[in-house]
């Protein structure tokens, strides 16, 4: 995996399997519960990404069942994913922290600035 920052879509679905391992529909309402209902995936948008995620090695099948006839795959995060997820954490971290330190920054230039 490279050193590039998450897409949000990757970002939500590890976090969603940080806790638990879930199947897919499991996913998707993890997901809209992790982004306050700001993001709803869609069935085919899950699926691939959890293709892609499988093939990157970030993530791994849990378990396999037939649930009503159909068939219902777990997953889980594995221990590369956990690691791509908490270095993300912590870049995300960092770059809320700057953004606070520089709007909590003093600027005296601005003061007054936008008042009307």
């Amino acid at each position: 995996m490279t050193e590039r920052s998450l897409q949000e879509p990757t970002l939500l679905l590890l976090t969603a399997l940080a806790d638990a391992p879930r199947h897919g529909y499991a996913l998707i309402q993890e997901i809209a519960a992790i982004s306050d209902g700001r993001v709803k995936m869609r069935t085919g948008t899950l699926y691939g990404a959890l293709e892609r995620l499988l093939g990157q090695g970030l993530i791994r099948v849990e378990s396999e069942e037939i649930v009503d006839g159909r068939a219902r795959r777990t997953y889980a995060l594995s221990d590369s994913g956990r690691e791509v997820l908490s270095a993300e954490a912590e870049r995300l971290r960092a770059v809320a922290a700057e953004a606070d330190r520089r709007l909590s920054a003093a600027r005296p230039w601005l003061k007054g600035a936008f008042a009307s």
